[in-house]
């Protein structure tokens, strides 16, 4: 297999990374994504990195996966708290070691840039991302998600 090259996501990437992030919301939660609202979203955190960033695995120009890193502020660090999240392969790349190079490519980021921690969040019942993310050395923290939705959805 040829190597797979992570690089940040570009406009071009918008409807690639609609699909990725619909795909996801189906597989792991049976939900049906609004494609326009998610257009607007992507399209929006791509115009603003101050937000948060996505990363494109790809080998060849093909699109393998992809991840999204947004930031949280840590008074308590003194320093960011990078969050993954929009995490998804593509069916054909996945076992492949795909997931591992985007995690190992923000980790050197996020090293580089001083960030305190990494985070993500991972639906309930969700094994096999969850053995695959504690296999990279993430762990089950202490903390429990709440959550309160404000109008839009």
């Amino acid at each position: 297999m040829q190597r797979i090259q992570i690089r940040p996501a570009r406009i071009s990437d918008r409807d690639t990374l609609v699909q990725g992030n619909q795909s996801l919301a189906r597989e792991t939660e049976g939900l049906e994504l609004d494609r326009q609202i998610v257009a607007m979203g992507v399209e929006h955190l791509i115009h603003h990195p101050e937000l948060g960033q996505y990363w494109i695995a790809e080998i060849d120009r093909n699109i393998l996966g992809q991840c999204m890193i947004t930031t949280e502020w840590s008074d308590w660090r003194n320093a960011p708290m990078w969050w993954f999240q929009s995490v998804y392969v593509w069916p054909s790349a996945r076992r492949q070691g795909v997931f591992r190079q985007l995690h190992e490519h923000v980790v050197t980021q996020a090293r580089e840039q001083g960030v305190a921690e990494l985070r993500l969040y991972v639906e309930k019942d969700n094994k096999v991302a969850q053995s695959t993310y504690q296999a990279l050395g993430l762990a089950g923290g202490h903390y429990e998600v709440f959550e309160q939705t404000l109008g839009q959805s």
